[in-house]
């Protein structure tokens, strides 16, 4: 797995990423995280994606010269408070779900993590959805979080979660 700098070129790249891992959720009767309808597509969404390629937090991972992840990198999102210390923020992560399973999340977790120690940071935090059953705050538990709170942003209930640095 390589995991190289995104940018602008790699907008829609990454909203194809979003749309496939909508339907996956979706076709499971998962909709409460992202919706059911593409991002590719929906203004909001495409600005969104547009603004994360070119702020210079865009990672994507390749497998076999193939891109199958994404990961992105800054300032905490505006609806969590910021850490009482020197942070990153995991602002976004999506797999393509065609390569689900293969360990592509966890190695753009662990790349934000080192990159965290290289800007010498205290902590790594991300906020993640927090519904149905919880397996997505599960998951971020696997990659070495810790659950810091609850949140809700209108009927979108939330986890916060960090890993701090040593």
């Amino acid at each position: 797995m390589r995991i190289r700098e995104g940018g602008p070129q790699d907008a829609a790249l990454v909203l194809g990423m979003f749309d496939s891992a909508v339907a996956w959720l979706s076709g499971q009767g998962r909709t409460g995280q992202w919706g059911s309808a593409p991002f590719t597509g929906d203004e909001r969404r495409e600005r969104q994606v547009g603004e994360w390629a070119s702020g210079g937090g865009m990672r994507i991972a390749e497998l076999a010269g193939t891109a199958a992840g994404c990961v992105v990198v800054g300032a905490p999102n505006a609806y969590v408070s910021p850490a009482p210390v020197p942070e990153l923020y995991v602002q976004a992560l999506v797999t393509d779900h065609r390569h689900a399973g293969r360990g592509v999340g966890r190695a753009l977790l662990e790349w934000a993590y080192e990159e965290a120690g290289r800007r010498g940071v205290r902590v790594l935090r991300v906020d993640c959805y927090a519904g149905d059953d919880q397996r997505l705050v599960g998951y971020y538990e696997g990659c070495g979080f810790t659950r810091v709170a609850p949140f809700t942003v209108g009927q979108w209930p939330g986890m916060l979660l960090e890993r701090p640095l040593p």
